[in-house]
């Protein structure tokens, strides 16, 4: 028998097997757990979500004008693969009083835009920081002096999107979050 029929056999029987992989729409290696073989019969598994912990508030500085603020998140990804964080929206409240509302990275708006997120990897915690500034009106005698006695009563409401780092796997995922 021809030795190059033989050849172009397998070749062909590799070729079959690739495109069956390629078009069929299952993978190998599960995206979330990494650990099992997803048929194509399966329902697509969702990316388990990020725990996001309150690590620190600290004042930096008080003075009659401002006060200086840094926020410490920690966020943790169960999942197998990265998780790619865009924003944490949060709100700052000092004793039930909104102080300020802000946000820790960006989503993307457009094809020209440049994107500011973050890459969570498997059970690494990654802290995430920012300093804020808050200044003073006036209006609010009880809360300067509640920072400058180091004794303010915190809470944070917030909200974090993200999704999985593979653009075909899984969609774009919200979680809510509030510390007291």
């Amino acid at each position: 028998m021809n030795p190059k029929i033989i050849v172009g056999g397998v070749v062909a029987a590799f070729v079959i097997i690739i495109g069956i992989f390629g078009f069929s729409g299952s993978s190998i290696i599960d995206d979330v757990s990494g650990r099992s073989i997803v048929s194509s019969s399966e329902a697509p598994r969702e990316a388990l979500p990020l725990k996001i912990e309150l690590e620190d508030i600290s004042i930096l500085e008080v003075n009659e004008k401002a006060a200086t603020i840094e926020v410490q998140f920690k966020v943790t990804n169960p999942n197998y693969k990265a998780i790619i964080l865009q924003t944490i929206k949060y709100e700052l409240y000092e004793n039930n009083v909104k102080v300020k509302a802000s946000q820790i990275g960006e989503r993307p708006m457009g094809m020209v835009d440049s994107s500011n997120y973050f890459t969570i990897l498997s059970e690494q915690p990654t802290i995430l920081r920012e300093t804020i500034t808050i200044k003073n009106t006036g209006n609010l005698p009880e809360f300067w002096d509640a920072l400058t006695n180091n004794a303010p009563q915190w809470k944070i409401k917030g909200e974090a999107s993200f999704n999985l780092s593979s653009i075909t796997a899984g969609g774009e995922k919200e979680i809510t979050f509030e510390f007291p």
